[in-house]
C-alpha cells in the first residue's frame, strides 16, 4: 500500500534534493528558458565554457527567504563572471571581478532563481556551487501528508510505475499550467519545465479512455518518483476516496487528449474537479494536451456530440450549431477570462477561436497552440514557449470592434489583437506584456477570404 516514507516526512528536503540534484550541465543551457535545474545547495556542478558565444543558465528554487551564497572556480588563465537573477526583471547580484573563485552573496526572497555563467576571457571547465537555505515552511510550504492510500474500486483501471509510496518534495512558490497542442508531445517542456518544478514529485495522468503509454514516458523526463494513469470514465470511479488521494498527492496532474466533453460529463462536480485545483494551489503544475489543454481554462469549447466547429462555418453565423462553451471546470487563477484551443496552425483554427473570444467577451483572450508546440505558465502569468511551432494568443484592446455578433448573421470583428510566439518566446496572462509584438486582424464571415490580412499566421 502506498503510504507516506517516515524518511519524508523527517527530511523532505533533503530526499527531494537528492533525488533531483544535476551535478553536471547539460547543453543546450544557452538560455534562461533552457536553463539546467534544479540546483541543489551544496551541490558542485561540473561545466565547461566551449567557445567564445557559449552561456550557460541553471536554476533552482529558495523555499523561504534567505542568503544566497554563489562561488565559481576555474582554470587559473580564464576569467570568467556569474550573475544572478529572479524570477523575472534584471541581474540582482553578479561576480564579474577577476577574482578566482568568484564569489558572492546575496539576501533574497523566497522563489524561483537562475543564475547565468559568462566568459570574460578563456574558455574550459569550470564548478559552480550554490548554497541556500532550504527550509519548508516559505514558498511552497512544507510536505504535506496525505495519510494511507485508500483502497482501489476493482473496477478502476489504474496503472502506476516508480515508486509506490508518496514522495514529498517542498515546491517553490509558485503553481505552473502546461498548454500543448495535441500531436507529437514536447519533450523539452517536461525536461525543462515540469522536471524542476515538481523537484522528484510524484505525477498523475488522467483519461477517460485509453492506455497507460504516459507512464515510462514521463517517468524518464520528469524524473518523478512515479507515474500513475487513471482511467476516470464514470462519476462514481471520479468520486472515488481512491481518486481523490491520487491526484491530491500529486505534483503534477496531465491530463491526456481525448473529448474533453468527455472530461467534462465525468469530471465536472466531483472529486476529480477539487483535486486538480488543490495540486495547482499547494504550487504543483497541472496541464494537458489536445482536450487536456481545451479543459484548462476558464471557457471550454465543449462540442458534446456534435460535429466539430470549422472555422469556414462559425465564421457564417455567430451562433453557429457547432458552438457551445461551457465554463468554471478548474478555477486555476491565471487562466480565467481565458479560452484556449488546439491543433491549431494545423486545422485552421483560427476563425474559429476569434469567434469563441467574440462569445466570451471583450477583454477576454483565446490561447491557441499548434500542433508539437507548448506553452508553460507560471502562477505570476509569465508564459514561455517551447516546441517546433507556434502558439498564438489573441486578445482585445480599445480599438477592438467586435461589429457583427448577433445569432444568424456572419461575423464581423475588426482590430483583433494577433501575438504569434514561437520556441523561446514570451506572454504575461497578468500583465499582456509580450516578447513578440502583435498585429491587427480582422475576421468578415461574410467573404469567402475571412481574414484579413489573408494568411492571420
Amino acid at each position: 500500500m502506498r503510504v507516506l516514507k517516515l524518511a519524508a516526512l523527517l527530511l523532505a528536503v533533503q530526499s527531494a534534493q537528492a533525488f533531483a540534484c544535476i551535478t553536471n550541465e547539460t547543453e543546450s543551457n544557452n538560455t534562461e528558458g533552457s536553463a539546467d535545474g534544479p540546483l541543489c545547495s551544496g551541490t558542485q556542478i561540473s561545466a565547461t565554457i566551449g567557445s567564445r558565444s557559449d552561456v550557460d543558465w541553471y536554476q533552482f528554487t529558495l523555499p523561504s527567504s534567505g542568503t544566497i551564497d554563489i562561488s565559481l572556480s576555474h582554470a587559473s588563465n580564464d576569467d570568467f563572471d556569474w550573475f544572478l537573477y529572479e524570477a523575472s526583471g534584471s541581474a540582482v547580484a553578479s561576480g564579474e571581478t577577476s577574482a578566482n573563485p568568484e564569489q558572492g552573496s546575496y539576501s533574497a526572497a523566497g522563489g524561483d532563481h537562475f543564475i547565468k555563467v559568462t566568459r570574460y576571457s578563456g574558455t574550459g571547465d569550470y564548478d559552480l556551487t550554490v548554497n541556500f537555505p532550504t527550509g519548508g515552511s516559505g514558498g511552497g510550504g512544507s510536505c504535506t501528508d496525505f495519510g494511507a492510500r485508500p483502497g482501489k474500486p476493482t473496477d478502476l483501471t489504474a496503472s502506476l510505475v516508480g515508486d509506490t509510496a508518496d514522495s514529498c518534495p517542498v515546491l517553490g512558490n509558485q503553481g505552473g499550467v502546461l498548454l500543448m497542442g495535441g500531436g507529437t508531445d514536447v519533450d523539452a517542456a517536461f525536461t525543462n519545465r515540469i522536471a524542476p518544478h515538481i523537484k522528484g514529485g510524484d505525477v498523475v495522468v488522467l483519461r477517460a479512455t485509453g492506455t497507460d503509454a504516459y507512464n515510462d514516458y514521463l517517468l524518464n523526463l520528469t524524473g518523478a518518483d512515479s507515474v500513475e494513469t487513471l482511467i476516470i470514465d464514470s462519476r462514481a470511479k471520479a468520486d472515488s476516496d481512491y481518486v481523490d488521494w491520487t491526484i491530491r498527492s500529486a505534483e503534477f496532474v496531465w491530463i491526456s487528449g481525448g473529448d474533453q466533453s468527455a472530461y467534462l460529463n465525468a469530471w465536472q462536480g466531483t472529486k476529480v474537479q477539487s483535486a486538480i485545483d488543490s495540486v495547482y494551489q499547494r504550487n504543483g503544475v497541472i496541464g494537458g494536451t489536445s482536450a487536456g489543454n481545451a479543459v484548462q481554462s476558464q471557457y471550454v469549447y465543449d462540442p458534446d456530440g456534435v460535429a466539430g466547429a470549422l472555422s469556414e462555418e462559425v465564421v457564417t453565423d455567430f451562433c453557429h450549431q457547432t458552438i457551445n462553451i461551457s465554463n468554471n471546470f478548474l478555477s486555476t487563477d491565471i487562466m480565467q477570462n481565458l479560452i484556449t484551443d488546439t491543433h491549431f496552425y494545423e486545422r485552421d483554427r483560427m476563425g474559429r477561436m476569434a469567434v469563441f473570444l467574440a462569445h466570451i467577451g471583450m477583454g477576454k483572450r483565446a490561447i491557441g497552440v499548434s500542433e508539437a508546440t507548448s506553452i508553460f505558465f507560471t502562477s505570476d502569468g509569465q508564459g514561455v514557449v517551447d516546441g517546433q511551432y507556434e502558439a498564438y494568443v489573441l486578445a482585445t484592446d480599445s480599438q477592438t470592434n467586435f461589429v457583427q455578433t448577433s445569432c444568424g448573421q456572419p461575423v464581423i470583428l475588426h482590430d483583433l489583437l494577433r501575438y504569434k510566439l514561437v520556441s523561446g518566446d514570451t506572454f504575461n496572462l497578468s500583465t499582456g506584456a509580450s516578447s513578440v509584438s502583435p498585429i491587427r486582424l480582422d475576421v468578415d464571415g461574410r467573404n469567402s477570404g475571412f481574414y484579413y490580412p489573408s494568411n492571420p499566421y
